[in-house]
């Protein structure tokens, strides 16, 4: 499997809401401003926690990146009143994702400058 099909998995699991069966490695680590999570158990246990938050979102790619062993990809999660901006890069070792780090604003406030 190519790391673009790998990546277009994991936004398919995330869309069917079948995360239990995301193409992660076990010792995964996902990175966000929130703070590190390591080991796939954990990160499952994280989302089955956290179900209200992490599933429900449909994702519009906007742009990426990819290499043998690495993509970057700039998407949006939209829910109906909620939308998020992310950039995230995901790290592929033996056909599954190993690492994620992702980048995106928690703050609720948006700043617009314009000239």
């Amino acid at each position: 499997m190519s790391i673009k099909e790998l990546v277009g998995l994991w936004f398919s699991k995330w869309e069917t809401g079948d995360f239990m069966n995301l193409p992660i490695s076990d010792d995964f680590k996902h990175t966000s401003p929130y703070g590190t999570i390591s080991g796939k158990q954990n990160y499952l246990n994280l989302v089955t926690e956290n179900k209200d938050k992490f599933l429900g979102h449909k994702f519009e790619i906007s742009d990426a990146l990819y290499n043998n062993s690495k993509a970057c990809i700039q998407y949006k999660a939209v829910q109906p009143d909620f939308e998020l901006e992310v950039t995230e890069w995901h790290y592929v070792k033996k056909n599954k994702i190993n690492r994620i780090i992702a980048y995106y604003n928690i703050d609720e406030k948006r700043i617009t400058i314009d000239s």
